[in-house]
C-alpha cells in the first residue's frame, strides 16, 4: 500500500520538511527506522463525513458522457477555507436551483509553483496571493468543501508531488498537475526541465497510489503562448504514457485543452483529434480568454457562450464556466451567473453531429503534426501511425528514458513555442493565428528536426521582426516580481522595446525585488520595470524602490510597473480609481501599465519622461 508514495516522501524529505515550515502545515514524518506515520489511507476514504475519491469525479465525467451535458469545472479558490467556501456556497446555490452537479477546481495560491526548499523567501514575499493556502485546503474541506460537490486542486510548478500529498491529507478528490511535459512554458518555479519533468512524474505515482484523479495535461497552457495544437496534442500523449508508467488508471486520468469560439469547425477538429488519440478516458474544455478583453463584459460572456456551444458539441466531460477573467479571481455571485448562462447553453441547444470535409482535414493536420513530433523526439526511423500510439509504445521505454527523451527534445527545440519560458530551453518557432482561428506556423521557423512536410504553415503574409541593432542609448531592466508565473505581457513589452532599439535585459519570471534592484545596480540601467498579475504590486513593487533607494540609484531611473492591480474581481475596480485620483505614488513607481495597454503608449510615456529630465 502505498509504496511508492512512502518512498517519495523519503527520498524528498528535506522538502517534505521545508513545505511544513513554509505553509505551517503538518506533513508526514520519517522515523529513525525508515516508518512514515502522518500519511493518510488512500482514496476512497471517510474525511469528515463524506467518503472522498477520484472516483467520484470519473462518475461525473461518465454521466457527462451519457447525457450529453458537459459537467461544469468552475474555478474558485479564495486565500482563506472560510472565505472560499463562503464564495463557493453561492456557486452550490445556484447548482442546487439547477438541479447539477459541479466539479470544483479549488485554485491554490502561486506560492505552489516554488520550491519551498530552494525558494522560502521568494514564498514568503508572495504570500497568501493566487488563490487558496495549503492551510486553506484544509479548513475547507473541515467547513464543508466538496460534501456534494467534488474538488481539485491545483498542483503546477516545481514540487507538484508535494502539493498532492497536502491535497491528500486534506480531502480533495482530484489534481491538476497539468502540464507535466510543458510545464516550462508557463514560466513557473526555479528549476530546471529535468527537474520539473521528473517531479511531474512523482506526482503522477503519489495520484495513481492514493486513487485521485488527475489533469494529466494541458493543451491549454502551451496554446496560451502560441504553440499549435499539433504540438499540444503530442506533448499531452507523453504526458499520458508517465501516466502509464506511473500506474494511473485511465479512469482516473483527463486532459485539458482550450477552444477557441472563433471557428466552430476547427474546435471539433481539435477535440475530435484528441478524442481520436488520448489514452485518458474524460476530455476538459476550457474556453480560450480574450487577450485583449473587451471593457463591456457582457461581451465577454457571448464569447464565452460560443465556446460552450463548441465544447457541448464536441462531447466534452467536463467545461469550465468563466466570469469576469480580465480582473482576476472572481466572486462567487459571478462565478454563479456564469454556471447559470452555461447551463442554460448546455440544456437549450440541440445535440447534433456536424459533417464537414474542413473538420476531417484539420483533424488529420493535427494528428499528423503530433505524430512527426513524437518520431522527432524519439529518433523513429519509420513513420509512426496514430493506431501504434498506446500502452505498448510507452512501455518499450522505461520511465527514465521517456523522461530523457522528452527533456532532450524540449532542449533541442524539437518540443517548442514562441513564448517558452523555461530559462534552460532552446526557443525557435514562430506561430501566426490564421485568418481561420488556427495558429500555423510561420514559413522557416517550424520546430527543429520535424519534417517540414509534417507541419501547417501560414499562407497569410507574416512580417517576422528581424533583430534589430540597439540605437538608444537607455538601457531597460524587466522583470515579473513574486511568485508570478505569468510573462506574456512583460515579454510582449520586451519585444516592443527591443524592437525600438532598446538594449534590454530580461530577468524572466519569478524573481524577489531585492534581486531586481541589485541587478538594475550593477548594469547601469536607465529604466526598471516589473510586472505581477496576482495583485502583489501593491507590496512589491515599493520593495523594488525602496532597494533601489538604498542602493543609491532610484533618482537615476526611471521606474515603471505593470501587470494586474488586484488580485479579487471586487478589488480591482477600487484600486484602479486610487490610481486616478491619487496617482500612482502609493505604488512606489513613477508609471503603471495596466492590462490591455499598447506596448507603443509605454515606450512613448519612457521616451517623454527620460527626455523632460524628470528622471
Amino acid at each position: 500500500m502505498q509504496e511508492k508514495t512512502k518512498q517519495i516522501i523519503i527520498d524528498d524529505y528535506d522538502r517534505i520538511q521545508a513545505y511544513e515550515k513554509v505553509f505551517s502545515v503538518e506533513m508526514p514524518k520519517v522515523g529513525p527506522d525508515g516508518s512514515i506515520s502522518g500519511l493518510p489511507a488512500p482514496f476512497p476514504r471517510m474525511v469528515h463525513g463524506v467518503e472522498r475519491s477520484g472516483y467520484r469525479i470519473t462518475e461525473l465525467g461518465r454521466q457527462a458522457a451519457q447525457s450529453d451535458i458537459p459537467v461544469q469545472n468552475p474555478i474558485l479558490g479564495r486565500n482563506s477555507g472560510e472565505e472560499t467556501y463562503q464564495e463557493s456556497c453561492e456557486m452550490y446555490k445556484v447548482a442546487e436551483e439547477l438541479g447539477i452537479k459541479l466539479f470544483h477546481f479549488v485554485h491554490s495560491e502561486a506560492t505552489r509553483h516554488i520550491d519551498p526548499l530552494d525558494g522560502a523567501e521568494l514564498i514568503e514575499q508572495s504570500r497568501g496571493k493566487g488563490g487558496i493556502t495549503p492551510m486553506g485546503e484544509r479548513k475547507f474541506i473541515e467547513i464543508g468543501g466538496g460534501i456534494k460537490h467534488p474538488v481539485r486542486i491545483n498542483a503546477t510548478g516545481d514540487t507538484p508531488h508535494l502539493s498532492i500529498i497536502n491535497s491528500l491529507i486534506a480531502g480533495f478528490d482530484g489534481t491538476d498537475i497539468g502540464p507535466v511535459i510543458h510545464v516550462h512554458f508557463g514560466g513557473r518555479g526555479i528549476h530546471d526541465y529535468k527537474t520539473k519533468v521528473l517531479n511531474g512524474y512523482k506526482a503522477l505515482q503519489v495520484c495513481a497510489d492514493n486513487n485521485i484523479f488527475v489533469q494529466t495535461d494541458s493543451h491549454k497552457h502551451l496554446n496560451n503562448i502560441g504553440g499549435t495544437d499539433g504540438m499540444a496534442l503530442a506533448m499531452c500523449l507523453m504526458a499520458e504514457g508517465l501516466a502509464i508508467h506511473a500506474g494511473l488508471p485511465k479512469a482516473l486520468s483527463g486532459l485539458q485543452m482550450n477552444v477557441a469560439g472563433i471557428n466552430l469547425l476547427a474546435d471539433l477538429a481539435l477535440m475530435r483529434a484528441f478524442k481520436q488519440m488520448m489514452w485518458s478516458e474524460f476530455l476538459i474544455v476550457v474556453p480560450e480568454t480574450f487577450q485583449n478583453p473587451p471593457a463591456d463584459l457582457i461581451a465577454e460572456q457571448a464569447h464565452f457562450a460560443r465556446m460552450a456551444m463548441s465544447a457541448k458539441l464536441g462531447g466534452a466531460n467536463f467545461y469550465r464556466p468563466k466570469a469576469a477573467e480580465n480582473v482576476g479571481i472572481p466572486t462567487g455571485v459571478s462565478m454563479a451567473k456564469a454556471i447559470w448562462a452555461t447551463q442554460n447553453v448546455f440544456e437549450n441547444m440541440a445535440q447534433y453531429e456536424i459533417h464537414d470535409p474542413a473538420i476531417d482535414r484539420r483533424q488529420e493536420e493535427i494528428i499528423r503534426e503530433a505524430m512527426a513530433v513524437l518520431g522527432a523526439t524519439f529518433e523513429l526511423k519509420s513513420e509512426l501511425t496514430p493506431d501504434e500510439v498506446g500502452p505498448d509504445f510507452w512501455l518499450k521505454y522505461s520511465a527514465e528514458e521517456l523522461i530523457e527523451r522528452v527533456v532532450t527534445a524540449g532542449k533541442s527545440g524539437i518540443l517548442d513555442a514562441p513564448r517558452a519560458g523555461g530559462w534552460d530551453l532552446k526557443r525557435g518557432v514562430k506561430t501566426h493565428r490564421d485568418r481561420d482561428g488556427i495558429r500555423r506556423y510561420v514559413p522557416g521557423y517550424g520546430p527543429v528536426g520535424v519534417s517540414p512536410q509534417k507541419l501547417a504553415f501560414t499562407t497569410e503574409e507574416v512580417k517576422v521582426n528581424q533583430k534589430v541593432p540597439i540605437t538608444q542609448k537607455e538601457k531597460i531592466l524587466l522583470a515579473t516580481i513574486g511568485a508570478d508565473a505569468h510573462v506574456m505581457g512583460i515579454n510582449m513589452i520586451r519585444e516592443a522595446f527591443e524592437q525600438a532599439g532598446y538594449e534590454v535585459i530580461f530577468l524572466r519570471g519569478m524573481n524577489l525585488p531585492e534581486t531586481v534592484a541589485e541587478v538594475a545596480a550593477e548594469a547601469k540601467v536607465d529604466v526598471v520595470g516589473v510586472s505581477n498579475l496576482l495583485g502583489l504590486g501593491l507590496t512589491l513593487f515599493p520593495r523594488v524602490g525602496q532597494h533601489l533607494q538604498e542602493l543609491g540609484i532610484r533618482d537615476n531611473v526611471l521606474y515603471i510597473a505593470g501587470g494586474r492591480i488586484a488580485e479579487k474581481e471586487e478589488e480591482h475596480a477600487q484600486v484602479e480609481e486610487k490610481i486616478k485620483k491619487e496617482g500612482t505614488g502609493f505604488l512606489g513607481v513613477d508609471g503603471f501599465f495596466g492590462p490591455g495597454t499598447n506596448p507603443a503608449d509605454a515606450i512613448q510615456w519612457v521616451r517623454d519622461n527620460i527626455h523632460k529630465g524628470e528622471k
